[in-house]
């Protein structure tokens, strides 16, 4: 029987069925967004349950999200009235009333109490319209937050996006974001991000909102949830990075936890040239009310990549465990990866002086995208063993203590080939290194977050302690520029393996030759005005950087460093709508102190106190409900140090960075799903030796990128959906002489996704292919080198829940 009114009054609405279901159950449910009376309806009929209300609370009102997907009561009526003023509660008949402007409203189902509470409470926040996104990311010790809520910009990519995409590492997943850009690192296949103009190795991406725990290199997606992208300067939020990067944003990476229904997932997939491979997804929750719950990702890869010899082994296992209670709530996660890639196409320098370079102010264009030339002699591997464990505790309804702690170990061996390129016509010499490192980093937090009231402003508090530990190993041998190997680039002839001219350290076991240790204490508390119209964030954080450095080469100590500093956050949001929210936040990046060259006239070894990068930014965030976007202005100013004509090395100069970062995401019309935006930056040095260089272009910067992702149902084909994304950059210089540069580059992908049913058995079929064009492009100059954009690659799976 359908909900009805009273003839009369319109006083209640009341939904009549015969079974009230438990909170906790999920069930399908499909509300787009309308009216919230109209919602309402839908909900009661869908959902089964009896619901009681005034039909005057309602006048007047709209839902501002839909519903669509498997959600449990107590989740889909928060969703429905979120921004509405009103709340719920239950009866012991299983009837549910609606009550207005509620403190601590509970939901009651018999016996049963679930108290309303944010999705952050149960774990992450939920997804937006369309899947793509979440609406919520970590914000380090902020917790986790509402976009709207917070006066800075981050992205959230769900494992929706991860999986139509058939995205296999995290550069893979953030080629979707038109604020990240990708390079590899100096030597080997490492994947370095450019968020803001200012580079993000991969060592200092947070796990679970822990430093120094992931994969060193190349992080896989299988056994991740989620991948959150914070843009702009960070320290305050989640202290100093143990790599000292990510000045111009943060990454943090979500593990996948079991999940309420079971997980029996196998996928297997092909990437051409002659890469196979298999994934095997499992996890349930089991014990009284499902509060344990395991999780386990077995993945091996193998194969020939598109680019011409160009071949590797992957191997990935990872198990999550975890413990919902009432109070305390448990994970832990245990990994091993390993990755061995044989003849990776390697990045490219140029010798843009000297007598036998004839290059004159021009950038050798890219070689075909799928030649090698990379040496058959060369190959790298990487093997990383990691683990953490976190607790949270609520002391009260109102108060949290948490607690993570976890470490990995990391062995990185190769032989590694670079082409140094002196001449027009691709001419260039080939180097060699080898240089074996083991890296020991562990990684600990603990704090506390809690809400009250005085009066009429509402706090949000947070204390934290942070610290990070690392210890390096490491040994080189490798080949002086007079005696490397003749080569060219577009050719891509073998060259015999050059003898090691230059040895450091025992290869075979590498003594120490760095420490890291960072530590720091936080506080902050987050004002709410106006019924939390207006939230104003005030903290600090004390950070204490320690560093140690010993020679390779004599096994002295060549630095020593600690020091402390403070850095202060001021953040605003104001929210004059239900839909529009006004931010602006002045925040800082905090970085290792430089190290004054050896050829430079200062003592040796000397350091220089850690580099304070400031970030000022303002913008406006929109939220329609079932899509929504952002706009918002930075300016990021980084220390910089310079050699003087007297031969002294201070810390004069800078990079200033000024930007506009525009984005729409979400699901405008109902089958359509958006992932679109742009970013302008002006990257400018100043305080340049002599001032020659001011005003240049910084290295590796474009001034532009704009990604344009959609992805849409076929009408008529239920379950097949096609995908697509164009991705445009802006040129790069190479020098900070700016005469050297790159073109600008597109790349389009396209894929499809077909979901279907077969023997009661869910199975998806993907497809995708990147650079359509097969277009022949640098991708970037980030670091001082090139690298070349991959060639035309195709991707296919096929997952089986069984």
């Amino acid at each position: 029987m359908r909900p009805h009114r009273h003839p009369l009054a319109r006083a209640l609405l009341v939904a009549h069925f015969a079974i009230a279901l438990p909170a906790a159950w999920a069930v399908p449910l499909d509300v787009p967004v309308q009216s919230l009376e109209s919602a309402l309806t839908a909900f009661a009929e869908q959902a089964d349950i009896r619901l009681l209300y005034s039909a005057e609370m309602t006048d007047g009102l709209s839902t501002a999200l839909p519903l669509k997907g498997d959600y449990s009561v107590a989740e889909g009526l928060q969703r429905l009235l979120q921004g509405s003023g009103l709340g719920y509660q239950a009866a012991g008949d299983g009837t549910i009333t609606l009550v207005r402007n509620p403190q601590g409203a509970a939901l009651e189902l018999g016996t049963a109490t679930v108290t309303a509470r944010s999705a952050a409470a149960d774990g992450l926040p939920e997804a937006y319209a369309g899947g793509q996104v979440a609406r919520g990311a970590r914000m380090g010790i902020l917790g986790n937050q509402d976009m709207q809520d917070v006066p800075f910009s981050f992205s959230s990519y769900t494992s929706e996006l991860i999986e139509k995409r058939q995205a296999q590492t995290l550069g893979d997943v953030l080629a979707s974001d038109p604020a990240v850009r990708q390079s590899y690192g100096f030597g080997n296949f490492s994947q370095v991000f450019v968020i803001r103009g200012f580079q993000l190795y991969s060592d200092d991406i947070a796990f679970n909102g822990l430093y120094g725990i992931l994969p060193r290199q190349i992080i896989s997606t299988e056994a991740v949830e989620r991948v959150e992208v914070f843009k702009g300067a960070n320290a305050f939020l989640n202290g100093v990075a143990p790599g000292g990067s990510g000045v111009g944003g943060a990454i943090n990476v979500v593990s996948k936890r079991a999940e309420d229904t079971p997980t029996r997932r196998v996928t297997l997939d092909y990437t051409s040239d002659s890469k196979t491979g298999v994934h095997l997804d499992l996890g349930r929750r089991f014990g009284e009310d499902d509060r344990f719950g395991v999780r386990a990702n077995i993945a091996q890869r193998d194969g020939e990549s598109a680019v011409d010899g160009e071949n590797s082994h992957f191997t990935l296992a990872a198990f999550g465990l975890d413990y919902r209670g009432d109070r305390l709530r448990l994970s832990t996660d245990f990994g091993y990866q390993k990755q061995r890639v044989n003849e990776g196409r390697s990045v490219v320098y140029l010798t843009t002086s000297g007598p036998t370079s004839t290059l004159a102010g021009k950038t050798p264009e890219a070689p075909h995208a799928s030649n090698n030339y990379a040496q058959p002699w060369s190959w790298s591997e990487l093997e990383d063993t990691y683990g953490m464990a976190s607790a949270e505790y609520d002391l009260t309804d109102n108060w949290t203590a948490y607690l993570s702690a976890g470490g990995k170990y990391t062995r990185e061996n190769g032989v590694y080939a670079s082409n140094y390129v002196y001449g027009a016509n691709g001419d260039a010499r080939v180097g060699r290194l080898y240089s074996p490192l083991d890296q020991e980093t562990r990684s600990a937090v603990a704090g506390l977050r809690g809400q009250l009231s005085t009066g009429a402003v509402s706090h949000q508090l947070n204390l934290a302690i942070n610290g990070t530990w690392q210890e390096k190993r490491n040994a080189y041998e490798s080949t002086l520029a007079a005696n490397r190997g003749y080569g060219n680039l577009y050719d891509g002839a073998p060259v015999a393996e050059p003898p090691a001219n230059t040895l450091a350290g025992d290869i075979h076991d590498p003594d120490t030759t760095a420490k890291v240790r960072n530590r720091s204490a936080a506080i902050s508390d987050t004002l709410g005005f106006l019924d939390d119209r207006a939230l104003l964030t005030l903290g600090l954080r004390r950070q204490s950087i320690a560093a140690d450095a010993w020679s390779a080469v004599s096994e002295l100590r060549t630095s020593n460093y600690d020091d402390s500093i403070t850095t202060p956050v001021y953040g605003l949001v104001i929210k004059p709508t239900d839909y529009l929210s006004l931010y602006a936040n002045r925040i800082e990046s905090l970085q290792q102190g430089p190290t004054a060259p050896a050829a430079s006239s200062n003592p040796v070894g000397q350091m220089f106190a850690p580099y304070r990068s400031k970030q000022i930014e303002a913008g406006i965030k929109l939220d329609w409900g079932t899509y929504g976007g952002s706009l918002g202005v930075f300016r990021i100013e980084q220390p910089q140090g310079v050699t003087g004509t007297d031969n002294i090395y201070r810390v004069d100069a800078e990079q200033r960075n000024r930007g506009v970062e525009a984005s729409l995401f979400g699901e405008p019309l109902d089958g359509l799903r958006v992932l679109v935006g742009a970013t302008w930056t002006d990257a400018e040095l100043r305080g340049t030796l002599n001032g020659t260089n001011d005003g240049n272009q910084a290295v590796g910067v474009p001034e532009f990128q704009f990604n344009i992702g959609a992805d849409f149902d076929v009408p008529g084909v239920p379950g097949l959906s096609l995908n697509g994304l164009l991705l445009r950059t802006g040129g790069q210089f190479y020098d900070s002489a700016n005469e050297y540069s790159i073109p600008a580059w597109t790349r389009v992908d396209l894929g499809a996704h077909y979901a279907f049913k077969l023997d009661e058995r869910d199975i998806t079929l993907r497809a995708g292919l990147e650079n359509v064009a097969n277009e022949d492009y640098w991708a970037s100059t980030n670091g001082g080198y090139l690298t070349q954009g991959a060639p035309r690659t195709l991707k296919v799976s096929a997952t089986v829940d069984f």
